[in-house]
């Protein structure tokens, strides 16, 4: 740098950090300026001052805190100032002077008791914080803790709420400084969660206790805390009865991270909690919001089996209680139009957030809960659902079977004939979306009671799902009989499925040849999983299959067909493995070529292409042997830059899965 633009730096710096301070607030703006140019400017300067003078950088920040009339500045300085008194690579602390020590030790605590902005009270709760979890364990700051008990102890909630953000962070950072002040604190957290009026200092509190129990690392330290519960769970109750559901949400948020690390501490009035937590489940008056936070609330408790072991399912009038909030919930399904039209994006058309929350808390309840507590619910309940009038509630039972078929499989395995036949039964259900979902129960089923599903009932279920392929009022049906035919041929035998291959393909065949798409994409699966499950018993399909094959695979090049021609692939592939090299050789040198050709042209990141291509090539080496070598140049570059890529899935050892099951024979 030459002598004049050095000198023209040191007096734009002198300035900055001169007396007037107008120059170090126009710096501050600059860094939160939009202009690209005029920010990383800034940067530059801030970072050179932090290098050459941390001591006059740390002073002017706080002197902006205490005196700039505009609140962008003070924020901006509350956070500048936690970023360069955190303890990382920009920490400036050690490098202070004593007396800078002490002033921003002091400035920092002013701030707190006369700053009005709450967002920047908040800021500055984290700059102090930060701050004290560096120094407060070498006993730097011995006026920290007196003034925060003097902040929770006075008339103003402001201060209050102060101190119990800034003890809710201390006691995540160093909670064991917090240790010996137990005694104090507890009657604190008692006094403020009983008789606090204000709900922001009682959430404020709800968080700083929680936190605080989870620091305390022996089980009788955290008893001394149970007789807070009731008082924690007012917060709650009294913001729920005032109509303060932002803050009620606020309160149930914390309470699922106490019972996700801490159930036992819940465990002596569990029925209390629990309790009133299906009350606000149950309250429809209440927002959706609300009520998913305090289903998610017991779904956590009764996900934590390690933690708590046992502790929910003594409770079996609760279970039965939240399986009954959460079918019902099932039930906020729309018919919508779009969904009929089969189009792939419309799949969940007509499905709420209250539905999707019913399906995924049944799924987790029966993993966290196992069969023989949920099997006697699921029993008692979906019989009446079945029985109903309204197609919602045939389709909620459906769902339900569905989603707690993982969680129950060993269980509902002893129970196969009631099962089959609740699903089988509704695949003559009027309403399309019934089909639909007894079909999605049986591929569903298929997967998680194979394989004694496929063995006990295979000449129930293959003619079912072949009859529902001619539904062709509704495509989407037809496709999912079609991507069941997958599942269920997935856990079968070549000796189950050769029988039905006759009626399958021909009907397979038929889908294929269907203008809808979705249609036949399932048909492309479908064919390549029963040609994958037959083996060499595909054979006599091969002739009346392959031509159909190779012409989608020739003409599915719009950006709409993508993936269409990507499962044709899939599934010449696979029938050509099944088939075997000598009845595959003359087709597998036409579809190399086109394969050849694609792998040629330029493709977008997000075609399906690519990824169903190197499979593809994998198989047909496989399949080829030897004859495979002359397209080993065009096929190995393009795998070798694909090994660089990171994989979508990770493939894990086939037992894995199964170590949990095993340890828990209550499925």
């Amino acid at each position: 740098m030459d002598s004049e633009s050095t000198q023209y730096q040191q007096a734009q710096l002198a300035a900055i950090l001169g007396a007037d301070p107008a120059p170090f607030e126009t710096l501050i703006s600059h860094l939160m300026s939009t202009s690209n140019e005029q920010r990383s400017q800034a940067e530059s300067i801030f970072n050179l001052i932090k290098q050459n003078d941390p001591n006059s950088l740390a002073l002017k920040l706080a002197n902006l805190l205490t005196s700039s009339p505009h609140i962008e500045p003070r924020a901006m300085s509350a956070i500048l100032l936690r970023k360069l008194l955190t303890r990382d690579d920009s920490f400036i602390w050690p490098k202070l002077t004593e007396s800078t020590r002490s002033g921003i030790k002091s400035v920092l605590l002013t701030c707190i008791q006369r700053e009005e902005s709450k967002s920047i009270i908040k800021k500055l709760c984290d700059t102090v914080s930060e701050l004290a979890s560096s120094i407060l364990p070498e006993n730097q700051w011995p006026e920290m803790l007196p003034f925060m008990f003097q902040c929770v102890t006075s008339d103003s909630p402001k201060l209050q709420e102060s101190a119990f953000l800034i003890f809710a962070q201390l006691a995540q950072y160093i909670g064991e400084i917090l240790v010996p002040y137990i005694k104090d604190l507890h009657s604190v957290f008692l006094q403020t969660l009983n008789n606090s009026p204000n709900p922001d200092v009682r959430i404020a509190a709800l968080s700083a206790v929680i936190n605080f129990i989870q620091c305390l690392s022996s089980s009788s330290e955290r008893d001394r805390f149970q007789d807070l519960l009731p008082a924690m769970m007012k917060t709650l109750t009294e913001a729920l009865n005032s109509g303060q559901e932002a803050t009620a949400q606020e309160a149930l948020e914390l309470l699922i991270e106490l019972a996700g690390t801490e159930p036992r501490f819940l465990r002596r009035q569990l029925v209390d909690v629990v309790g009133a937590m299906l009350q606000v489940a149950e309250a429809e008056s209440l927002e959706e919001g609300t009520r998913h936070l305090a289903i998610e609330f017991v779904i956590t408790l009764a996900e934590a089996r390690e933690r708590a072991p046992g502790m929910m399912r003594k409770l079996p009038q609760f279970i039965s209680r939240l399986f009954a909030i959460l079918m019902k919930m099932l039930l906020d399904v729309e018919d919508e139009a779009v969904w009929h039209s089969a189009e792939a994006e419309h799949e969940d058309a007509g499905e709420t957030s209250n539905y999707s929350v019913g399906q995924e808390c049944l799924d987790r309840l029966a993993i966290a809960l196992g069969g023989n507590t949920i099997v006697p619910v699921a029993s008692e309940q979906l019989p009446s659902y079945l029985a109903a009038p309204e197609w919602q509630k045939h389709h909620a039972a459906l769902i339900a079977l569905a989603q707690i078929a993982e969680g129950c499989s060993k269980v509902m395995i002893k129970n196969l004939e009631q099962v089959v036949n609740m699903v089988l039964n509704s695949f003559q259900d009027p309403h399309p979306r019934v089909r639909w979902a007894a079909i999605n129960a049986i591929g569903q089923l298929s997967t998680d009671l194979g394989p004694d599903l496929q063995v006990q009932y295979h000449n129930r279920v293959l003619p079912a799902l072949a009859a529902a392929m001619d539904d062709f009022q509704n495509p989407r049906v037809q496709a999912h009989a079609a991507s069941a035919v997958l599942n269920f041929s997935e856990n079968c035998t070549p000796e189950i499925l050769t029988p039905y291959l006759d009626g399958i393909v021909s009907k397979l065949l038929v889908l294929l040849q269907n203008g809808n798409q979705m249609v036949q994409e399932g048909a492309l699966t479908a064919l390549a999983s029963v040609a994958d499950s037959s083996q060499e018993h595909f054979q006599k399909y091969y002739d009346a299959v392959m031509p159909y094959l190779k012409t989608i695979l020739v003409n599915a090049t719009d950006k709409s067909n993508r993936m269409l021609r990507a499962k044709a692939m899939e599934c010449i592939s696979l029938v050509g493995m099944a088939v075997g090299k000598d009845k595959f050789r003359d087709d597998a040198k036409q579809v190399m070529e086109v394969l050849m050709s694609l792998q040629g042209s330029q493709m977008e990141t997000d075609d399906p292409t690519t990824s169903y291509m190197l499979q593809a090539w994998a198989r047909l080496c496989k399949c080829l042997g030897q004859d495979f070598l002359p397209y080993m140049s065009v096929v190995m570059p393009p795998l070798l830059q694909s090994a660089q890529l990171k994989p979508d899935v990770t493939i894990s050892s086939a037992d894995s899965d199964n170590e949990l099951d095993d340890s828990d024979d209550d499925r």
